[in-house]
């Protein structure tokens, strides 16, 4: 990402009707792994890879007191420094890498959210997030779900795989963590956002500007009425799709744990 991206991310995942669906089906299931500790424990939770701090500044404004620690972890040093504008100073931010974390039981509970598709050794990366996760400690991954919803967009953003419910229960097993739950979202729009992506031309046949500029439409925030009525319907999904899991979805969670030694 440049630093133009970084700032079109942000104001993406504060306004875009999917990262708000997409955030507010995550706090249901973060409120609910909270509410699984002792009253009083003081939690430590990081959001790895993210990014410019969409997530942590949604934590921040709508579950200021969920959680005693809240950092953000990413790969990007430029990143992590247009994130100071979007969280506090309270927020601590460290610079990262997935394949090499080099921390021993630091975190209560670790975010990743829509980057475990970027990485090819996803196992090794979740091993890395096993030892950073102190015994008994969760894991929430969002990722996009299904390979039969590829789009010409995967490969141009870059992911390696699409996954599914089965997926999380091979990959937890590989990292010797235990699958608490999985769940398929963006289960009413998924029609429409498959049909948005309809003729999206390969992205081998295009240069790295028209790739960007195909990235860019893809993405935007659609005008304020639209945006709204998309934001409602995704809505719905919380807390339906935690009660009555969906059949499927265009994205998918899991949470994993750490089991106790």
């Amino acid at each position: 990402y440049s630093s133009e991206s970084f700032e079109s991310l942000q104001s993406m995942q504060r306004d875009h009707f999917w990262y708000r669906g997409r955030h507010r089906f995550i706090l249901y299931f973060a409120r609910q792994i909270a509410a699984e500790y002792p009253a009083g424990r003081d939690l430590e939770a990081i959001d790895l890879g993210g990014g410019c701090g969409g997530w942590v500044s949604y934590l921040e404004k709508h579950e200021p007191g969920l959680f005693h620690t809240l950092s953000l972890g990413d790969s990007s040093a430029e990143a992590l420094e247009i994130a100071r504008r979007f969280i506090s100073s309270k927020v601590g931010r460290y610079q990262i890498d997935l394949l090499n974390l080099q921390w021993t039981r630091r975190w209560d509970i670790v975010f990743l959210l829509d980057v475990l598709e970027h990485i090819p050794d996803d196992v090794r990366a979740l091993q890395q997030i096993r030892a950073a996760l102190r015994p008994g400690g969760f894991l929430v991954v969002t990722t996009p779900a299904l390979e039969r919803f590829r789009t010409a967009i995967d490969d141009m953003s870059h992911h390696v795989r699409r996954y599914s419910r089965n997926d999380f229960a091979g990959r937890a097993a590989a990292a010797d963590m235990e699958l608490v739950t999985t769940r398929y979202f963006m289960f009413f729009l998924s029609p429409l956002l498959l049909l948005s992506r309809q003729g999206v031309p390969n992205p081998s046949r295009l240069t790295p500007a028209e790739i960007h500029e195909h990235l860019r439409r893809s993405s935007r925030i659609p005008p304020a009425a639209l945006n709204e009525a998309l934001s409602l319907t995704f809505s719905l999904e919380t807390p339906l799709g935690a009660w009555v899991p969906f059949p499927w979805g265009t994205s998918v969670l899991a949470v994993l744990r750490r089991p106790l030694d």
